[in-house]
């Protein structure tokens, strides 16, 4: 198990940091100028996975497995995010025939 670890920090952790931040900008971007609600989502699932990723690279360089049974719990409740998130995505279609987020104000009424 050393090995792995070993191997594991030959790539410095700025290098695993900048790449977070990347991949939660490119979610963020999504999530604020999407208008898809299939792709909202997979946006959201996009930050939820740099913030593990961080999580699971800081758990390794500080030789801590509680950040990797964080990550462990937050992949549960995405995975159930993502149950209720698609539930929610059919009802909508069904009512409006269209996964447009615009389209959604016509619920209100």
């Amino acid at each position: 198990m050393a090995g792995l670890q070993d191997q594991l920090r030959l790539v410095p952790l700025e290098h695993y940091v900048f790449l977070c931040i990347v991949l939660f900008c490119i979610g963020m971007t999504g999530v604020l100028l999407r208008r898809n609600l299939i792709n909202v989502f997979l946006s959201i699932e996009l930050m939820l996975n740099s913030v593990n990723l961080l999580a699971v690279a800081f758990s390794v360089y500080h030789n801590d497995p509680n950040g990797q049974a964080f990550v462990f719990f937050v992949m549960v409740v995405a995975a159930a995010e993502v149950a209720v998130g698609l539930a929610m995505l059919v009802m909508i279609y069904r009512n409006v025939r269209t996964v447009d987020i615009n389209a959604l104000n016509q619920l209100k009424w």
